[in-house]
Parts: C-alpha cells; structure tokens; sequence
C-alpha cells in the first residue's frame, strides 16, 4: 500500500490572543500560509483534489471555512472542501481525513492544515435577550416597539463569553484549567515542577527561534502596514523561575498550582500541509518530508482529558508495531505544564500499562528528545491549528536531525488523546 506523504508546509507565526492578529480573520490567516506554501512549492492549486481545514471556533461569516479558505487562496472553485473539527486535535484530524481519503481512493492530493483566530470568538447574548429583539423587530406599531423595549433589563446585556463556554467541558462541567488541576492532585505534581517545565518551554522556545522562522511565513495584517510579523510573539525572552513563581492559581484560587505561566497561551494562527500519496508526489517531482506511519484516537474521561496521550502514545504504537525506543523525537502539546508531566508519569508506570493492557508500549521519555523547540506554553495553542503545527514542527526537526522517526500527541478537549507517528 502507498505511503502517504507530506510533502511541504508552512504555519503563520503564532500571536497572542488580542494582539497583532487581533483583527484577522481565521480565513485570512490561513489564506495567508497556503498562498505563501503554493508559491514556494510553485504547486499548480488545480492539482489539489480537496482541501481538508480543522477548526474549533466556526466563525459565522465563514461556515464550512475549509471552502472559505480555498477561495481566498486561489485554489479553483471545482475543488471541493469541508472543515473537520476534534477539538484541540483538529489540525491532527484534517492530515489523518486527508490520509483516509487517499488510502480509499477518492484523492491524491490534499491541501491540509487547521486555523484559529481566538481573539474573534464572540460575545454570545442570553436567549432571553435574542426573543426581545427579535419581538421588537417583528412589532408593526410603535406600542407594540415600546412594550418590547419595556422588556429589557441592565441584565440582559451581560454577555456569554464564546471563548469561556468553548474551553468548559459540557459533560463535567469543568473548564480546561480545572481538568489540569485534577491531574495535578492525582498525580502529586508541584507548582515548582510545573513552573520549571514553563520556564524550559520558554527558554527552547528562544534557542530556537531563528530554527522556527523556517516553517513560518511572516504576516503584514490588516489593510494599513504596521509592520511585518515574523516571530511568535508569546516566547519570553528573559522568562525565569522568581517571575512564574509570583502568578497567582487562576482555576483552583485557594489550593491550586496551575497558573497563566504555567499553562499554554490562548493564540490565534494558522497551518498549511500538503499531504499525497508517494506516487502523486514523485509525479509532481516533489521530495516528501516524511511519511505518515500510524495515526490513534483515544477515549478519556472528560475530567481527566490531559491525560490523553499517555492513552494514544501505546495505541498509536502498538499499530505501527513499534516501542517507545524506536521514536527519535516527541512532541507532547503543552496545554498545560501538570498535563505534559501527568502524561510523563502514567507512561513510565509500570501499574498504568498492566491496567490498561500497554505492556511493552510505554516507558519513560528522554526529556532531551521531548518538545526539544519549546512548545504551546511559549508558542501557544490556537487550537484548530496546533496538531497541524505539531506536525510540520517534528517533520522539519527530523529532516535538520536525519532522525528516522518522530511521534506527536496531544490532550483533547471532552476526553480524548491523539498521537501520530512519523517517519522518513
């Protein structure tokens, strides 16, 4: 059966939440990576037979934002498009869909990635609120204007976050921040441990900031230049222990350890891959990066959702018919510093594989091959777009490496883990 490639890739730089991408689109910004990615690759986007685009946050003005994103970036009309969404594995799913696609038959060639723009969630009126308006733009007189308007309370107008009822799960009802909390206390893990996992996220992250601007293309946003955006702009140059040791607990305010320095930064970016079959990509003289080997999903409970991948690592494992010694390089998403830890001690319990049937697929995991550019608590977390990030970041690192293998894995919102192998 043939191998599925990826064969290029380019991200935006990754900014915090309200800042320079404060009022770009998450069409524009993926628009912004795929014209940038054909360019380079001088890829004819008629040769594209679908575009696969994950993404949480639907934006309104952009439903099915696969298609949206397509049309903005030259790619003609004939192609068809739709828009996945896992959650913070979404960017994961639209490269595992587009591989699924091409193992059935039914592509070649898939434009792939994730986006987010979560400084343009919405503020969300109360139902209440939506049936007066809608009675007052319905009234045919002015009393029947004026008994609507009488309807109206100062409390009507207190919005409902978009952003905050997406990061809370709907089955427990805890927020992401509460879910980490619960691991930490199951698992024992300090605030000091997580603030030092902080602190090397941040310092990477730094080291290697000039290796990252190779999968990023630099951004000029909105319609008046004010200067070109070439870095991600969470990554604290001087960060240290004394600065994440003074934040305060922000989800657990009397006995909690997870804080903002601690815990993966609320981002907006955007991803592009191209993901084909080997031949397609030997006819099209393109040299693939690597190869996707194996892909897993895995179920959680939704308040313990950060321990995902120490679920998917095994899974995702034992269908490549591998062990954690053949892997040369690993990217574990930081949503949270006490997730990433939590997920390090599970793999290493010898009890945690005999319960769940993991013997022989887990272990400890080499700090030195983990995250080794730093992760989403110094890069950030736009979270339909991270998992394609993960991706191109390990691809680019096993190619400067001449590493044959690299696994990817992240939490997921509502209770799952996903991993992914790669290989060249």
């Amino acid at each position: 059966m043939e191998r599925i490639a990826i064969v290029a890739g380019l991200r935006t730089p990754f900014c915090k939440m309200g800042s320079v991408f404060n009022d770009v689109s998450a069409q524009e910004l993926a628009a912004f990576s795929v014209r940038e990615l054909l360019e380079r690759s001088a890829v004819d986007p008629k040769n594209i037979d679908e575009v696969i685009f994950g993404n949480v946050g639907q934006p309104a003005d952009a439903a099915n934002i696969s298609r949206i994103i397509a049309m903005l970036s030259g790619v003609p009309f004939t192609t068809p498009a739709f828009t996945v969404n896992r959650n913070c594995a979404s960017g994961v799913e639209s490269v595992v869909t587009a591989a699924l696609k091409i193992k059935s038959g039914e592509a070649r060639f898939v434009l792939a990635g994730g986006t987010e723009s979560m400084s343009n969630y919405p503020f969300l009126f109360k139902k209440e609120l939506q049936e007066i308006l809608s009675e007052l733009s319905r009234a045919k007189d002015f009393g029947s204007k004026l008994k609507a308007i009488f309807k109206l309370r100062p409390g009507h107008y207190s919005p409902r976050i978009g952003l905050q009822m997406g990061l809370t799960d709907p089955a427990c009802g805890l927020n992401m921040g509460q879910t980490a909390e619960v691991l930490a206390k199951e698992f024992g893990i300090t605030r000091e441990e997580q603030d030092e996992f902080a602190l090397v996220s941040h310092q990477r992250a730094m080291q290697s900031r000039d290796i990252l601007k190779e999968e990023i293309v630099p951004v000029i946003p909105g319609t008046k230049y004010k200067g070109v955006v070439e870095f991600d702009n969470g990554v604290r140059e001087n960060q240290t222990i004394e600065a994440l040791a003074r934040l305060k607990p922000i989800f657990d305010r009397h006995s909690g350890t997870v804080t903002a320095g601690n815990s993966s930064q609320v981002t907006d970016g955007a991803v592009a891959l191209f993901v084909m079959s080997e031949s397609r990509a030997k006819e099209l003289n393109l040299k693939p990066m690597g190869f996707l080997r194996a892909f897993a999903f895995a179920g959680v409970e939704p308040a313990r959702m950060g321990i995902g991948p120490a679920h998917a690592i095994p899974m995702v494992l034992q269908k490549a018919g591998m062990t954690l010694k053949d892997i040369k390089a690993i990217e574990i998403n930081e949503a949270f510093a006490v997730q990433v830890l939590a997920c390090l001690k599970a793999l290493a319990s010898e009890k945690f594989a005999t319960d769940f049937g993991y013997s022989g697929l887990t272990g400890s995991i080499d700090r030195a091959i983990l995250n080794v550019n730093g992760g989403a608590i110094a890069l950030g977390h736009p979270v339909g777009a991270t998992g394609s990030r993960l991706i191109l970041t390990m691809l680019k690192h096993m190619n400067r490496k001449d590493l044959s293998t690299g696994l990817v894995s992240l939490c997921i919102g509502g209770g799952q883990g996903a991993a992914a192998i790669l290989e060249r």
